[in-house]
Protein backbone atom coordinates (compact mmCIF):
# COMPACT_ATOMS: atom_id res chain seq x y z
CA UNK A 1 0.00 0.00 0.00
CA UNK A 2 1.77 3.34 -1.22
CA UNK A 3 0.92 6.69 0.92
CA UNK A 4 -1.66 8.29 -1.22
CA UNK A 5 -3.98 5.09 -2.18
CA UNK A 6 -6.58 4.10 0.48
CA UNK A 7 -6.52 0.73 2.23
CA UNK A 8 -8.39 -2.35 0.51
CA UNK A 9 -11.12 -3.82 2.67
CA UNK A 10 -8.93 -7.35 3.15
CA UNK A 11 -6.18 -4.09 5.04
CA UNK A 12 -9.41 -2.49 6.68
CA UNK A 13 -10.45 -6.06 8.60
CA UNK A 14 -6.46 -6.51 9.58
CA UNK A 15 -5.51 -3.19 11.20
CA UNK A 16 -9.16 -3.87 12.81
CA UNK A 17 -7.85 -7.34 14.04
CA UNK A 18 -10.63 -9.22 12.14
CA UNK A 19 -10.34 -12.31 10.61
CA UNK A 20 -10.41 -11.74 6.04
CA UNK A 21 -12.82 -13.80 4.49
CA UNK A 22 -14.98 -13.36 1.57
CA UNK A 23 -17.85 -12.88 3.22
CA UNK A 24 -16.81 -10.22 5.26
CA UNK A 25 -15.07 -8.31 2.68
CA UNK A 26 -18.53 -8.44 0.70
CA UNK A 27 -20.65 -7.69 3.81
CA UNK A 28 -18.43 -4.03 4.46
CA UNK A 29 -18.65 -3.95 0.81
CA UNK A 30 -22.54 -4.05 0.31
CA UNK A 31 -22.60 -1.59 3.37
CA UNK A 32 -20.36 1.15 1.81
CA UNK A 33 -22.50 0.28 -1.30
CA UNK A 34 -25.67 0.57 0.52
CA UNK A 35 -27.83 3.77 1.98
CA UNK A 36 -28.53 2.80 5.38
CA UNK A 37 -29.86 -0.80 5.14
CA UNK A 38 -31.38 -3.78 7.08
CA UNK A 39 -29.88 -6.83 7.49
CA UNK A 40 -32.12 -8.48 5.16
CA UNK A 41 -31.04 -5.83 2.18
CA UNK A 42 -27.12 -6.71 3.62
CA UNK A 43 -27.13 -10.65 3.72
CA UNK A 44 -29.07 -9.97 0.07
CA UNK A 45 -26.06 -8.43 -1.10
CA UNK A 46 -23.47 -10.19 0.50
CA UNK A 47 -25.10 -13.21 -1.83
CA UNK A 48 -24.83 -11.40 -4.94
CA UNK A 49 -21.35 -11.40 -4.38
CA UNK A 50 -20.36 -14.47 -2.16
CA UNK A 51 -23.07 -16.69 -2.90
CA UNK A 52 -24.83 -18.57 0.41
CA UNK A 53 -24.44 -16.90 3.59
CA UNK A 54 -26.84 -17.47 6.69
CA UNK A 55 -28.80 -14.21 7.84
CA UNK A 56 -27.19 -15.63 11.81
CA UNK A 57 -23.48 -15.01 10.24
CA UNK A 58 -24.53 -11.88 8.68
CA UNK A 59 -25.38 -10.86 12.40
CA UNK A 60 -22.23 -11.89 13.46
CA UNK A 61 -20.45 -10.28 11.13
CA UNK A 62 -22.45 -7.24 11.46
CA UNK A 63 -21.60 -7.37 15.32
CA UNK A 64 -17.91 -7.58 14.88
CA UNK A 65 -17.76 -5.15 12.21
CA UNK A 66 -19.53 -2.45 14.27
CA UNK A 67 -17.36 -3.38 17.38
CA UNK A 68 -14.03 -2.70 15.01
CA UNK A 69 -16.01 1.01 13.99
CA UNK A 70 -15.70 -0.32 10.63
CA UNK A 71 -19.53 0.11 10.05
CA UNK A 72 -22.13 2.40 12.45
CA UNK A 73 -25.26 0.57 13.79
CA UNK A 74 -28.87 3.53 13.82
CA UNK A 75 -32.05 2.23 14.92
CA UNK A 76 -34.59 5.07 14.30
CA UNK A 77 -37.27 4.34 16.72
CA UNK A 78 -39.85 1.92 15.24
CA UNK A 79 -37.50 0.75 12.95
CA UNK A 80 -35.42 -2.05 12.32
CA UNK A 81 -31.37 -1.45 12.84
CA UNK A 82 -30.09 -0.24 10.28
CA UNK A 83 -25.70 -0.23 8.81
CA UNK A 84 -24.05 2.48 7.12
CA UNK A 85 -20.58 2.70 6.31
CA UNK A 86 -19.77 6.25 7.19
CA UNK A 87 -18.21 6.50 10.38
CA UNK A 88 -15.54 8.66 12.10
CA UNK A 89 -17.71 11.99 12.00
CA UNK A 90 -20.32 12.78 14.33
CA UNK A 91 -22.81 12.77 11.42
CA UNK A 92 -26.75 12.73 12.21
CA UNK A 93 -29.65 11.39 10.67
CA UNK A 94 -33.49 12.23 9.14
CA UNK A 95 -35.98 9.54 8.56
CA UNK A 96 -39.47 10.42 6.82
CA UNK A 97 -41.89 9.43 8.86
CA UNK A 98 -44.09 8.18 5.78
CA UNK A 99 -41.81 5.87 3.96
CA UNK A 100 -38.95 5.36 6.39
CA UNK A 101 -36.31 6.87 4.03
CA UNK A 102 -32.98 7.36 5.98
CA UNK A 103 -30.77 10.61 5.25
CA UNK A 104 -27.51 11.88 6.73
CA UNK A 105 -27.31 15.23 8.04
CA UNK A 106 -24.52 16.40 9.14
CA UNK A 107 -23.95 17.92 12.85
CA UNK A 108 -25.79 21.78 12.39
CA UNK A 109 -23.51 24.81 12.08
CA UNK A 110 -23.45 27.19 14.60
CA UNK A 111 -24.44 26.37 18.58
CA UNK A 112 -24.73 22.78 18.40
CA UNK A 113 -26.86 22.13 21.36
CA UNK A 114 -26.79 18.55 21.21
CA UNK A 115 -23.20 18.46 22.43
CA UNK A 116 -24.24 20.29 25.69
CA UNK A 117 -26.72 18.11 27.74
CA UNK A 118 -28.38 19.78 30.71
CA UNK A 119 -26.83 17.44 33.07
CA UNK A 120 -24.04 15.63 31.68
CA UNK A 121 -24.26 13.26 35.47
CA UNK A 122 -20.53 13.50 35.15
CA UNK A 123 -19.85 12.37 31.68
CA UNK A 124 -17.20 13.49 29.50
CA UNK A 125 -19.69 13.77 26.68
CA UNK A 126 -18.04 13.16 23.12
CA UNK A 127 -20.59 12.64 20.52
CA UNK A 128 -24.60 13.19 20.46
CA UNK A 129 -26.49 10.78 18.49
CA UNK A 130 -29.57 13.21 16.92
CA UNK A 131 -32.57 11.99 14.55
CA UNK A 132 -34.71 14.31 12.80
CA UNK A 133 -38.47 13.24 11.71
CA UNK A 134 -40.14 14.83 8.83
CA UNK A 135 -41.36 13.38 5.87
CA UNK A 136 -39.19 13.49 2.71
CA UNK A 137 -39.44 15.21 -0.78
CA UNK A 138 -41.77 12.03 -2.12
CA UNK A 139 -43.92 11.79 0.73
CA UNK A 140 -44.50 15.61 1.18
CA UNK A 141 -45.49 15.80 -2.72
CA UNK A 142 -48.03 12.89 -2.18
CA UNK A 143 -49.67 14.44 0.66
CA UNK A 144 -50.00 17.86 -0.92
CA UNK A 145 -51.08 15.95 -4.13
Amino acid sequence: MTASSAPTIAEELRAAGLRVTAARVALLQAVRDGDHLGVEAIASGVRDRVGHISLQAVYEALHALTAAGLVRRIEPAGSPARYEGRVGDNHHHIVCRSCGAVADVDCAVGEAPCLTASDEHGFAVDEAEVIYWGLCPGCSTARTS
